[in-house]
């Protein structure tokens, strides 16, 4: 199997080729504006591309992807939440649990809300997972972007992700792959979660909004990311820029 990504320099975010083999059949996979390099190997290795596939709609994982699918003459598809969204040449296909079918691959969608409602996992075969902007390298996704649907459901969309296989390799929307495996054992979100560490009781401030620190953590880009928790008891993730400590 082939999985190729490039990340764009600015966003972080990736995109992926998708390939049973050279010479076989493969899928593209969002679309960050570093098409480039994803394509040549495509022509290098005799892929016939099937598929362009989209996990959610925001706009550093879309760039250039109906062009994409156009230069194929594929069908471009995505959740149907999406599809209202973003309007044509999108094509609903990629609801819980369907399959997309490409040579010997089969690409199976996982609806993962939480950072928005439209996002799917897609997981390849039974070895791989592209988990897009929910769970990555050692943090998980934020829940105040937009059109996102909550702490809750992105907790319940990592904890699904989690009953994969522990030796599937989770390939993020930004920056390096992992397994499922190490985000159970080592992913400081996950860690509270499954009851092994505590939660934090730091008073803060988000956006001049008080609320406390459940957990501090580094970020895919080098910054942290944050756990909070407001008065109300609404909890939230959020980029660590947006949190006032002390």
């Amino acid at each position: 199997m082939i999985i190729e990504r490039t990340e764009n320099p600015t966003f972080l975010s990736n995109a992926y080729l998708v390939a049973d083999g050279p010479g076989g059949h493969g899928v593209l996979v969002d679309g960050n504006g570093e098409a480039r390099e994803l394509l040549e190997r495509v022509e290098r290795d005799g892929i016939t591309i099937t598929h362009v596939l989209c996990t959610h709609h925001h706009g550093d994982h879309v760039i250039d992807l109906p062009q994409i699918a156009d230069r194929f003459g594929v069908p471009l598809l995505a959740h149907p939440l999406a599809v209202e969204i973003l309007g044509e040449p999108y094509l609903p296909g990629l609801d819980d649990g369907a399959t997309v079918e490409s040579g010997e691959l089969t690409v199976t969608a996982i609806h993962t809300p939480g950072h928005c409602a439209d996002h799917v996992a897609l997981k390849i075969d039974d070895t791989d997972c592209l988990t897009a902007d929910v769970l990555f390298k050692g943090t998980v996704g934020g829940t105040r972007a937009p059109r996102a649907t909550g702490f809750a459901d992105l907790r319940r969309s990592v904890e699904r992700l989690l009953e994969l296989d522990p030796a599937t390799r989770i390939h993020p929307g930004h920056k390096e792959p992992s397994t499922i495996h190490d985000e159970s054992v080592d992913n400081p979100f996950v860690r509270i979660w499954k009851g092994r560490d505590e939660e934090g009781a730091e008073p803060c401030k988000v956006a001049g909004r008080d609320a406390t620190l459940i957990l501090w953590a580094p970020d895919y880009d080098g910054g942290n990311k944050a756990w909070v928790r407001f008065p109300d008891g609404e909890d939230a993730i959020v980029g660590g820029s947006q949190v006032t400590r002390g």
